[in-house]
């Protein structure tokens, strides 16, 4: 029988192996992404604007805004912790959701603290500087921020607040014309600002005083009517709809004791970002946690899925949060926790890919930007769930939105690294136990 000491020393040989040789294999295996150009280059490279959170921990730092002609950089802007939504308006400068810190203008709170809003950027002459903000403070740095905001027709612009769960438009003077509160609609806690209660994170102006919103935590689209409210939810809460789904990480709450929550089934959208309305009765959407991007079109009133990709490139999607479909009939993706942006055709086939140096939020074609109103899809995509594993998935998926890890980490490592803290723990306290033997003996 082996004494010990060679017994434990076996262990962590065996949890180093267990932990490095996955890792190594994956890395020099891994495919290249993010360096496809296939695209027809008759009118020169494409020009793609992106908005990118940035890294670190809870990826609130080193924010950016910048302007790629083909994978060339033109300008980049990065004053700010994070930015999100980018949209170039019609006198070529980009207008952009943010958050920052240090700010001592704070409120009801402590100084220093967050300020969250938009920003205005001119990029003449390839030296972008913040010409415009208008922004409030936030209790948090994380889960409070202004995602979107677009300009509209009438001169005002429309944000969303995920800090007050609302939607909002303001006039040129910076002041409130009109909002909608979600707490008209679902359960409220006491105080939104206090909790990530829904995270609004997208709002689109349809037309006749409609907007399509995006609320993340309940798994729904909502189209909001100005001066009506809620005229129609894309994934209706159900009976059998899975709440816990949505009451995950101190989310949604019955708080008004009924025994529900309005939530919709994650099987058709879970904590999605960004949705394109497509035309009456379709929208295509960055299914974000389930790693797809989907096309939904209304049947007989209900919202199917008609097309599903789930990976670019040979590699799954990670938490996608935009998906664009373009003029050229293409589909642009972000795919934000493998750091890429990739132009996709109709069955999947990439024709243009960027590797982003940190995590991109969303991502813009120039001269259109996201459009109402596109091409349509109509044969279903690879609906498949292959690769995905209960438990390890979702470690792996909270890692990824929280950290910026290499895009082949997967399952597999999520699995092998557990293993290896379990043999590194029972080889350290064999380890252990012997020492202290030897010294009472």
């Amino acid at each position: 029988m082996d004494p010990p000491a060679s017994t434990a020393n076996r262990l962590l040989v065996a949890a180093l192996v267990v932990l490095v040789v996955p890792l190594a294999v994956s890395s020099l295996t891994a495919p290249t992404i993010g360096a496809t150009d296939t695209a027809d280059g008759t009118a020169g490279p494409p020009r793609t604007l992106v908005g990118s959170q940035g890294g670190g921990t809870g990826l609130h730092e080193d924010g950016s805004v910048y302007l790629l002609t083909g994978s060339e950089t033109d300008w980049r802007e990065g004053s700010a912790d994070s930015y999100f939504d980018v949209t170039m308006t019609d006198d070529g400068r980009v207008l952009a959701g943010f958050m920052h810190s240090g700010y001592t203008d704070c409120g009801p709170y402590e100084s220093p603290c967050t300020h969250t809003g938009y920003r205005v950027i001119d990029p003449a002459g390839g030296e972008p500087a913040v010409v415009e903000e208008y922004s409030f403070p936030v209790r948090t740095r994380g889960n409070s921020e202004v995602h979107d905001v677009e300009p509209l027709p009438s001169g005002e612009l429309v944000m969303t607040d995920m800090d007050a769960e609302r939607v909002f438009t303001i006039d040129g003077d910076g002041e409130t014309t009109w909002e909608w509160r979600a707490s008209d609609f679902y359960d409220a806690p006491d105080d939104p600002t206090t909790a990530d209660w829904l995270h609004i994170n997208d709002v689109d102006f349809l037309g006749e005083d409609r907007f399509l919103v995006s609320v993340r935590n309940a798994n729904q689209l909502l189209i909001v009517e100005r001066g009506a409210g809620v005229v129609e939810v894309i994934n209706e809460d159900t009976d059998d709809s899975d709440d816990g789904d949505c009451t995950q990480f101190a989310q949604l709450a019955d708080t008004d004791g009924d025994g529900d929550v309005r939530c919709g089934d994650p099987d058709l959208l879970d904590h999605q970002h960004n949705p394109q309305w497509l035309g009456e009765g379709a929208v295509l959407v960055a299914d974000s946690e389930n790693n797809r991007i989907v096309e939904l079109h209304r049947s007989d009133g209900e919202w199917e899925a008609a097309w599903t990709l789930r990976r670019a490139e040979g590699v799954a999607f990670s938490w996608p949060r935009d998906a664009d479909r373009l003029p050229n009939g293409n589909t642009l993706v972000t795919d934000s926790a493998n750091q890429r942006i990739v132009e996709v055709n109709e069955s999947g086939e990439t024709v243009w890919s960027y590797r982003t140096p940190l995590i991109p939020y969303e991502a813009e074609r120039l001269p259109d930007g996201e459009t109402v109103g596109a091409t349509l899809y109509g044969s279903p995509g690879d609906t498949s769930d292959a690769g995905e594993v209960p438990l390890l998935s979702s470690v792996l998926q909270i890692v990824r939105t929280s950290l910026p890890i290499p895009f082949w980490v997967s399952e597999l490592h999520v699995g092998t690294t557990l293993l290896a803290i379990v043999l590194g723990l029972a080889g350290g306290g064999l380890s252990l136990r012997e020492r202290i033997r030897r010294r009472t003996e």
